[in-house]
């Protein structure tokens, strides 16, 4: 195995944990991932800055095959760019400097595109282009079946199978049961995954804080519906959500916490079913905040429900909306102003005429009686 070589943008001569990381990034990652990245770290520091992914497996009883997974994992943070020949073989690991978690996300930085690293010979690929296609919605979702013991037998003979089920379970930190095999095995046959997708979808799930088996199938019938097929498109929809997640907690000016998930729905309804961009959706959360003075998903979605039925496409289209709204308005107050009372409570009544000489006289009569 060739050398890789270890460098920065860093002049640090000591081995530093950035503040940043520690508070940000650490504590959603997978520990074994963590304790590759302190290692490149500190490898940094060495005088002979490069080492093989054999000598990193060894160091760590891993394979191969998961410290190029961690590597992958730490490139779509963004704190580091591999470097590639021209035979896509690993040459490097640039370790960058750390940023705040929402500036990563939404920079639109030439390393934020390197999404493709995998994938030679491919253009890179445009970050505010949906990957769903007008075909997506009659793709056919097969049923889940109950897979016998002997089924389950001759899918454990092929080994990228066998080994799909042996990272599934470190992933998961627990013994897979009939259900979780049966669920892996259906996403693998049923669905058609690859392995690779399969195993870079259990770790999108688990990095996020989900190991049950029926999110990490609801996440694969929602990437299924979406035409997502291999692993490069996966990382796409997953840099788009990253950035509409962070681009809405910036427009609400959240802070401090994490979206729950009810709110990450939102944002998946309103980026999928309403197919807005970031921008609208952004400029719908700081209306919501012009409105009500807090975050309100739910508010939020009443403006895009409404906005797509108006059949918004754009800013202007937005402005164009709020101009003809506030022209409404102003004609409305000319004709209350101009005279015309019919909107007065107090004139909503049947206007009565009185003859006060005629009452003036019942009063006298009735005073002498």
């Amino acid at each position: 195995m060739s050398k890789i070589a270890i460098h920065s943008d860093s002049d640090c001569s000591a081995t530093s944990v950035s503040n940043i990381f520690i508070d940000e990034y650490m504590s959603d990652a997978n520990g074994e991932f963590v304790k590759i990245y302190l290692y490149l770290l500190r490898l940094m520091n060495a005088p002979d800055a490069s080492v093989s992914l054999s000598a990193i497996a060894d160091k760590f009883e891993h394979t191969e095959k998961d410290v190029k997974r961690a590597l992958s994992y730490w490139e779509r943070m963004n704190l580091l760019r591999l470097e590639y020949d021209d035979n896509q073989n690993l040459t490097g690991v640039y370790l960058l400097n750390s940023l705040p978690r929402g500036e990563n996300a939404l920079s639109l930085q030439a390393e934020d595109t390197k999404v493709q690293s995998f994938v030679p010979g491919k253009a890179p690929v445009d970050k505010n282009v949906s990957i769903t296609n007008d075909d997506a919605q009659s793709f056919p979702i097969p049923e889940k079946k109950n897979y016998s013991a002997d089924d389950i037998k001759a899918f454990r003979e092929k080994e990228q199978v066998a080994e799909l089920l042996f990272i599934a379970e470190r992933y998961l930190g627990r013994t897979l049961s009939p259900t979780d095999i049966d669920t892996l095995l259906y996403l693998y046959d049923g669905l058609g995954f690859s392995t690779d997708l399969i195993e870079y979808l259990v770790e999108y799930c688990v990095t996020k804080g989900h190991i049950s088996i029926r999110y990490i199938q609801a996440t694969a019938l929602k990437w299924a519906e979406q035409n997502i097929k291999t692993v490069t498109d996966a990382k796409r929809e997953a840099q788009l959500h990253s950035q509409a997640y962070f681009a809405v907690k910036k427009a609400f000016g959240i802070s401090g916490r994490d979206l729950v998930s009810s709110e990450t729905d939102f944002i998946e309804k309103w980026k999928s079913d309403y197919g807005f961009s970031l921008e609208i959706i952004s400029a719908a959360c700081e209306r919501t905040i012009q409105s009500v003075h807090q975050p309100s998903f739910p508010y939020a979605d009443s403006i895009l429900k409404n906005w797509k039925k108006q059949q918004v496409h754009n800013i202007s289209d937005i402005n164009r909306l709020e101009q003809e709204h506030q022209s409404k308005k102003a004609s409305e107050n000319t004709f209350v102003s101009s005279g015309n009372t019919s909107k007065n409570k107090f004139n909503n009544f049947k206007q009565r005429s009185y003859d006060y000489d005629q009452l003036e006289k019942m009063l006298l009569t009735t005073n002498v009686q």
